[in-house]
């Protein structure tokens, strides 16, 4: 399942790897405790010890209208385990771990909605449990897709719609860095890999 295998079928046009399967090139955070590489994945958090709060590996490029394509897996021991891609996003000074801006969010009653992380929040639309019970594969590598596009948001996971969302707030801003979240409380681990962008 390594990351070059992946690179041969990756769509066609715009479409570009945000993750080279090899270093951190393009992404900041703390990667000396939180996040590492393993097997051409990036992974976050830890099985044995408690994440303490969350933590975000972020671009250093901002984007905004854009079709976001990933896998990830996310598994736990105990606590909260819970993860997140963010976009439209930005880090905040206090708490400097933060991030403020829309997540696609993940993790149980979470899988697959729309958060507002450090804003609103709360969660903004979500599928149904009974949608998510049908699309997730729980402990494996799902696929994970998130389309902004002028203030509509959609998300999909395993190819299928669970958030079609139109931004009614016109001083929330649609375009920021994109991020990669462990969210802390809980003994959790998250790996994503396949990290493809298409801006429109």
């Amino acid at each position: 399942m390594g990351l070059f295998i992946h690179c041969m079928s990756a769509p066609e046009g715009k479409v570009i790897s945000l993750f080279n399967g090899k270093d951190f090139q393009g992404w900041e955070g703390d990667t000396v405790k939180t996040w590492h590489l393993a097997g051409g994945a990036i992974v976050g958090g830890s099985l044995d010890e408690e994440v303490p709060h969350n933590e975000f590996l972020s671009t250093r490029k901002n984007y905004k209208n854009f079709t976001l394509r990933l896998k990830f897996k996310l598994t736990g021991a105990e606590g909260f385990i819970n993860s997140g891609v963010q976009f439209h996003s930005k880090r905040i000074v206090k708490p400097a771990y933060e991030m403020i801006g829309y997540q696609a969010d993940l993790g149980d009653k979470f899988w697959a909605s729309l958060y507002d992380e450090s804003r609103r929040n709360k969660t903004l639309a979500a599928p149904t449990p009974e949608l998510v019970a049908q699309l997730l594969k729980p402990g494996e590598w799902n696929d994970y897709q998130v389309r902004s596009e002028n203030g509509r948001i959609r998300i999909y996971l395993n190819n299928k719609l669970t958030v079609d969302y139109k931004e009614t707030d016109k001083s929330i801003p649609q375009s920021g860095l994109i991020a990669l979240q462990i969210h802390g409380g809980g003994k959790a681990r998250v790996a994503f890999m396949d990290i493809f962008i298409e801006e429109l």
